[in-house]
Protein backbone atom coordinates (compact mmCIF):
# COMPACT_ATOMS: atom_id res chain seq x y z
CA UNK A 1 0.00 0.00 0.00
CA UNK A 2 2.77 2.63 0.65
CA UNK A 3 4.39 1.89 -2.36
CA UNK A 4 1.33 2.56 -4.61
CA UNK A 5 0.36 5.59 -2.53
CA UNK A 6 4.07 6.99 -3.09
CA UNK A 7 3.18 6.18 -7.12
CA UNK A 8 0.34 8.23 -6.92
CA UNK A 9 0.38 12.12 -8.39
CA UNK A 10 0.83 14.65 -6.27
CA UNK A 11 -2.17 16.92 -5.39
CA UNK A 12 -2.67 20.35 -6.48
CA UNK A 13 -2.63 23.29 -4.19
CA UNK A 14 -4.39 26.52 -4.95
CA UNK A 15 -4.00 29.36 -2.46
CA UNK A 16 -5.18 32.58 -3.32
CA UNK A 17 -4.69 35.70 -1.13
CA UNK A 18 -5.92 39.98 -0.72
CA UNK A 19 -2.49 40.32 1.68
CA UNK A 20 0.79 40.38 0.35
CA UNK A 21 2.44 38.78 2.96
CA UNK A 22 0.41 36.12 2.86
CA UNK A 23 1.45 35.51 -1.15
CA UNK A 24 5.16 36.02 0.20
CA UNK A 25 4.72 32.80 2.70
CA UNK A 26 2.88 30.87 0.86
CA UNK A 27 5.54 29.07 -1.60
CA UNK A 28 6.62 26.02 0.28
CA UNK A 29 9.82 26.79 2.42
CA UNK A 30 11.07 30.11 1.13
CA UNK A 31 12.01 33.10 3.09
CA UNK A 32 10.38 35.85 0.82
CA UNK A 33 9.52 39.71 2.11
CA UNK A 34 7.34 41.54 -0.94
CA UNK A 35 6.92 45.21 -1.42
CA UNK A 36 3.77 46.84 -2.93
CA UNK A 37 4.86 48.95 -5.74
CA UNK A 38 1.78 49.84 -7.65
CA UNK A 39 -1.24 51.20 -6.87
CA UNK A 40 -4.26 49.64 -5.83
CA UNK A 41 -5.57 46.07 -3.33
CA UNK A 42 -3.71 43.57 -3.80
CA UNK A 43 -4.25 39.58 -5.26
CA UNK A 44 -2.39 37.08 -5.57
CA UNK A 45 -2.76 33.20 -6.34
CA UNK A 46 0.19 30.15 -6.16
CA UNK A 47 -1.37 27.15 -7.84
CA UNK A 48 1.56 24.29 -6.94
CA UNK A 49 2.18 20.51 -7.08
CA UNK A 50 4.69 18.90 -4.36
CA UNK A 51 6.83 16.16 -5.88
CA UNK A 52 9.61 14.12 -3.54
CA UNK A 53 12.75 15.96 -4.74
CA UNK A 54 10.81 19.07 -6.90
CA UNK A 55 8.16 21.75 -6.30
CA UNK A 56 6.21 23.23 -9.19
CA UNK A 57 4.19 26.31 -9.42
CA UNK A 58 2.24 28.88 -10.91
CA UNK A 59 2.21 32.38 -9.15
CA UNK A 60 0.07 34.99 -10.24
CA UNK A 61 0.82 39.05 -8.35
CA UNK A 62 -1.47 41.88 -9.67
CA UNK A 63 0.50 44.59 -8.21
CA UNK A 64 3.72 45.21 -9.32
CA UNK A 65 6.13 44.28 -6.59
CA UNK A 66 9.63 44.48 -5.18
CA UNK A 67 10.55 40.78 -3.77
CA UNK A 68 13.43 40.01 -1.62
CA UNK A 69 13.99 36.20 -2.23
CA UNK A 70 15.73 33.24 -0.76
CA UNK A 71 14.72 29.74 -1.93
CA UNK A 72 14.52 26.19 0.20
CA UNK A 73 18.12 25.14 1.03
CA UNK A 74 19.72 22.73 -1.20
CA UNK A 75 17.82 24.01 -3.88
CA UNK A 76 17.97 25.31 -7.30
CA UNK A 77 14.50 27.41 -9.08
CA UNK A 78 13.82 28.27 -12.11
CA UNK A 79 11.83 30.93 -13.20
CA UNK A 80 10.15 31.51 -16.14
CA UNK A 81 7.93 34.40 -16.66
CA UNK A 82 4.80 34.08 -18.83
CA UNK A 83 5.90 37.25 -20.38
CA UNK A 84 9.55 38.85 -19.54
CA UNK A 85 8.48 42.29 -19.87
CA UNK A 86 9.67 44.90 -17.58
CA UNK A 87 10.82 41.97 -15.08
CA UNK A 88 14.04 42.13 -13.22
CA UNK A 89 16.46 40.15 -10.99
CA UNK A 90 19.15 41.29 -9.27
CA UNK A 91 18.44 44.70 -11.14
CA UNK A 92 18.86 43.02 -14.78
CA UNK A 93 15.97 43.05 -17.72
CA UNK A 94 14.94 39.80 -18.78
CA UNK A 95 14.71 38.78 -22.08
CA UNK A 96 11.91 36.74 -23.97
CA UNK A 97 14.13 34.70 -24.62
CA UNK A 98 15.69 34.36 -20.96
CA UNK A 99 14.64 32.41 -17.85
CA UNK A 100 15.94 33.31 -14.12
CA UNK A 101 17.75 30.87 -12.27
CA UNK A 102 19.16 31.03 -8.53
CA UNK A 103 20.28 28.65 -6.30
CA UNK A 104 19.68 28.68 -2.10
CA UNK A 105 23.15 29.61 -1.33
CA UNK A 106 22.24 33.06 -2.80
CA UNK A 107 19.41 35.50 -1.95
CA UNK A 108 18.11 37.39 -4.70
CA UNK A 109 15.72 40.34 -5.76
CA UNK A 110 12.93 40.40 -8.18
CA UNK A 111 11.19 43.13 -9.19
CA UNK A 112 8.02 42.40 -10.94
CA UNK A 113 4.90 44.69 -13.12
CA UNK A 114 1.60 44.25 -12.78
CA UNK A 115 -0.21 41.09 -13.65
CA UNK A 116 2.16 39.18 -13.43
CA UNK A 117 2.62 35.19 -13.91
CA UNK A 118 5.41 33.14 -13.16
CA UNK A 119 6.44 29.52 -13.45
CA UNK A 120 8.33 28.12 -11.17
CA UNK A 121 9.78 24.90 -10.83
CA UNK A 122 12.20 24.24 -7.61
CA UNK A 123 14.40 21.14 -7.90
CA UNK A 124 16.81 19.55 -5.26
CA UNK A 125 20.85 20.69 -5.84
CA UNK A 126 22.08 17.31 -5.31
CA UNK A 127 19.44 15.34 -7.17
CA UNK A 128 20.30 17.27 -10.09
CA UNK A 129 23.69 17.70 -10.49
CA UNK A 130 23.46 13.76 -9.25
CA UNK A 131 21.47 12.95 -12.77
CA UNK A 132 23.65 15.59 -14.85
CA UNK A 133 26.36 13.47 -14.02
CA UNK A 134 25.21 10.32 -15.04
CA UNK A 135 24.06 11.49 -18.26
CA UNK A 136 27.36 13.21 -19.31
CA UNK A 137 25.65 16.52 -18.72
CA UNK A 138 27.74 19.77 -18.28
CA UNK A 139 25.36 22.39 -16.72
CA UNK A 140 26.18 25.95 -16.66
CA UNK A 141 27.34 27.69 -13.14
CA UNK A 142 24.03 28.41 -11.21
CA UNK A 143 25.72 29.29 -7.73
CA UNK A 144 27.62 32.19 -8.46
CA UNK A 145 26.34 35.73 -8.69
CA UNK A 146 25.89 37.26 -12.40
CA UNK A 147 24.14 33.60 -12.82
CA UNK A 148 21.13 35.19 -13.01
CA UNK A 149 19.57 34.83 -16.26
CA UNK A 150 20.03 31.99 -18.71
CA UNK A 151 19.71 32.53 -22.42
CA UNK A 152 17.63 29.74 -23.76
CA UNK A 153 16.06 28.16 -27.19
CA UNK A 154 12.69 30.03 -26.96
CA UNK A 155 10.88 27.05 -28.22
CA UNK A 156 12.37 24.57 -25.66
CA UNK A 157 11.32 27.77 -23.31
CA UNK A 158 7.79 27.73 -24.14
CA UNK A 159 7.57 23.91 -24.18
CA UNK A 160 8.35 24.47 -20.61
CA UNK A 161 5.38 26.84 -19.81
CA UNK A 162 3.47 24.20 -21.64
CA UNK A 163 4.50 21.65 -19.61
CA UNK A 164 3.98 23.05 -16.46
CA UNK A 165 1.09 24.79 -17.18
CA UNK A 166 -0.76 21.24 -18.49
CA UNK A 167 0.57 19.56 -15.66
CA UNK A 168 -0.70 22.15 -13.19
CA UNK A 169 -4.26 22.24 -14.46
CA UNK A 170 -4.65 18.52 -15.68
CA UNK A 171 -3.18 16.82 -12.87
CA UNK A 172 -0.97 13.61 -13.41
CA UNK A 173 -1.65 12.72 -16.99
CA UNK A 174 -2.13 8.90 -16.15
CA UNK A 175 2.07 8.99 -15.30
CA UNK A 176 3.26 7.91 -12.18
CA UNK A 177 4.94 10.47 -9.81
CA UNK A 178 8.30 9.13 -10.39
CA UNK A 179 7.88 8.94 -14.00
CA UNK A 180 6.64 12.67 -13.80
CA UNK A 181 9.60 14.01 -11.79
CA UNK A 182 12.27 12.59 -13.80
CA UNK A 183 10.45 13.88 -17.30
CA UNK A 184 10.64 17.59 -15.16
CA UNK A 185 14.61 16.85 -14.16
CA UNK A 186 15.19 15.97 -17.76
CA UNK A 187 13.12 18.72 -19.14
CA UNK A 188 15.25 21.34 -16.20
CA UNK A 189 18.66 19.79 -17.73
CA UNK A 190 17.82 20.42 -21.34
CA UNK A 191 17.59 24.43 -20.09
CA UNK A 192 20.34 24.66 -18.03
CA UNK A 193 22.91 22.87 -20.58
CA UNK A 194 22.06 24.97 -23.68
CA UNK A 195 25.11 26.35 -25.20
CA UNK A 196 25.72 29.34 -23.52
CA UNK A 197 25.67 32.85 -24.95
CA UNK A 198 27.68 36.41 -23.85
CA UNK A 199 25.22 38.19 -21.52
CA UNK A 200 25.30 41.95 -22.37
CA UNK A 201 25.90 43.66 -18.58
CA UNK A 202 26.83 47.58 -18.87
CA UNK A 203 30.25 47.83 -17.22
CA UNK A 204 28.94 50.47 -15.13
CA UNK A 205 26.57 47.88 -13.62
CA UNK A 206 28.06 46.84 -10.56
CA UNK A 207 28.61 50.56 -9.56
CA UNK A 208 24.70 51.05 -9.74
CA UNK A 209 24.03 48.42 -7.84
CA UNK A 210 26.67 48.70 -5.02
CA UNK A 211 24.72 52.44 -5.05
CA UNK A 212 21.30 51.28 -4.18
CA UNK A 213 22.71 48.55 -1.94
CA UNK A 214 24.25 51.02 0.19
CA UNK A 215 21.27 53.10 0.30
CA UNK A 216 18.99 49.91 1.21
CA UNK A 217 21.13 49.20 4.25
CA UNK A 218 21.11 52.59 4.87
CA UNK A 219 17.53 53.00 5.51
CA UNK A 220 17.13 49.88 7.03
CA UNK A 221 19.43 50.89 10.13
CA UNK A 222 17.68 54.19 10.12
CA UNK A 223 14.26 53.78 9.75
CA UNK A 224 13.05 57.03 10.99
CA UNK A 225 15.52 59.17 9.92
CA UNK A 226 13.85 62.04 7.53
CA UNK A 227 16.03 61.41 4.57
CA UNK A 228 17.14 64.01 1.58
CA UNK A 229 18.81 64.10 -1.74
CA UNK A 230 21.74 65.33 -0.66
CA UNK A 231 22.80 63.18 2.15
CA UNK A 232 22.06 60.08 -0.10
CA UNK A 233 24.47 61.59 -2.33
CA UNK A 234 27.09 62.29 0.12
CA UNK A 235 26.36 58.59 1.79
CA UNK A 236 26.87 56.92 -1.56
CA UNK A 237 29.60 59.56 -3.45
CA UNK A 238 27.67 60.11 -6.20
CA UNK A 239 26.18 62.69 -8.24
CA UNK A 240 22.04 63.43 -8.52
CA UNK A 241 21.70 62.27 -11.51
CA UNK A 242 23.90 59.43 -10.95
CA UNK A 243 22.17 57.92 -7.79
CA UNK A 244 18.74 58.80 -10.01
CA UNK A 245 19.92 56.90 -12.63
CA UNK A 246 20.94 53.86 -10.21
CA UNK A 247 17.84 53.70 -8.87
CA UNK A 248 15.69 53.87 -12.18
CA UNK A 249 17.99 51.11 -13.87
CA UNK A 250 17.97 48.65 -10.78
CA UNK A 251 14.85 48.77 -9.55
CA UNK A 252 12.64 50.95 -11.86
CA UNK A 253 12.00 53.93 -9.42
CA UNK A 254 13.59 57.41 -7.97
CA UNK A 255 14.89 56.95 -4.45
CA UNK A 256 12.77 58.91 -2.60
CA UNK A 257 9.90 57.00 -3.94
CA UNK A 258 11.66 54.13 -2.57
CA UNK A 259 12.08 54.71 0.75
CA UNK A 260 8.65 56.22 0.55
CA UNK A 261 7.35 52.92 -0.72
CA UNK A 262 9.65 51.19 1.66
CA UNK A 263 8.56 52.79 4.39
CA UNK A 264 4.62 52.55 3.55
CA UNK A 265 5.01 48.56 3.89
CA UNK A 266 6.63 48.52 6.70
CA UNK A 267 4.21 49.91 8.09
CA UNK A 268 1.72 48.39 7.09
CA UNK A 269 3.18 45.34 8.44
CA UNK A 270 3.51 47.04 11.49
CA UNK A 271 -0.96 47.66 11.59
CA UNK A 272 -1.13 44.24 11.21
CA UNK A 273 0.26 43.05 14.36
CA UNK A 274 -2.75 42.31 16.55
CA UNK A 275 -0.91 43.02 19.55
CA UNK A 276 0.10 46.55 18.74
CA UNK A 277 -2.12 48.93 20.44
CA UNK A 278 0.25 52.32 19.38
CA UNK A 279 -1.51 55.05 17.94
CA UNK A 280 -1.53 55.11 14.09
CA UNK A 281 -0.20 58.17 13.89
CA UNK A 282 2.73 57.21 16.22
CA UNK A 283 3.72 54.21 13.95
CA UNK A 284 3.53 56.17 11.17
CA UNK A 285 6.03 58.83 12.67
CA UNK A 286 8.20 56.08 13.68
CA UNK A 287 8.52 55.48 9.86
CA UNK A 288 9.33 58.69 9.18
CA UNK A 289 5.36 59.84 8.57
CA UNK A 290 5.38 63.14 10.36
CA UNK A 291 2.15 64.84 8.85
CA UNK A 292 -1.05 62.52 9.34
CA UNK A 293 -2.87 63.65 6.27
CA UNK A 294 -0.18 63.24 3.79
CA UNK A 295 0.42 59.83 5.06
CA UNK A 296 -3.04 58.58 5.23
CA UNK A 297 -3.33 59.95 1.60
CA UNK A 298 -0.10 58.27 0.46
CA UNK A 299 -1.00 54.46 1.92
CA UNK A 300 -4.27 54.66 0.91
CA UNK A 301 -3.40 55.48 -2.92
CA UNK A 302 -0.74 52.82 -2.67
CA UNK A 303 -2.81 50.00 -0.57
CA UNK A 304 -6.71 50.71 -1.37
CA UNK A 305 -7.74 51.01 2.14
CA UNK A 306 -6.76 53.65 4.57
CA UNK A 307 -4.88 52.76 7.81
CA UNK A 308 -7.25 52.23 9.80
CA UNK A 309 -9.22 49.81 8.62
CA UNK A 310 -5.99 47.60 7.38
CA UNK A 311 -5.68 47.97 11.98
CA UNK A 312 -9.14 46.88 11.96
CA UNK A 313 -9.14 43.87 9.74
CA UNK A 314 -6.15 42.45 11.76
CA UNK A 315 -7.38 43.09 15.23
CA UNK A 316 -8.57 39.59 16.90
CA UNK A 317 -12.30 38.81 17.36
CA UNK A 318 -13.34 40.05 20.68
CA UNK A 319 -15.39 37.31 22.69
Amino acid sequence: MEHHFNQRAPKKSVVQTNDIDEQAHNLTQWQQVYDQVSNGSFYGCIEGLDYPDMHLFKEFTQRALRQQCNIAPNSIWLGIPCRSEQSKINGLQLDNHQLMCRSSDYDFELITPEQFTIYGVVLNQHSLYSMAEIQGLSLKNLSTRGAERIDCNPILLNQTRLMIEKLINHSELGLRTDLLQDMLSTLALNLLSQPASTQTVAPSYQHRLAVVEKVKAFIDDHPQQAVTITQLCELTFVSRRTLQYSFESILGINPLRFLRLTRLNNVRRELKQPDLHHPISVIAANWGFWHPGQFTKDYTQLFGENPSLTRQRYQPAQP
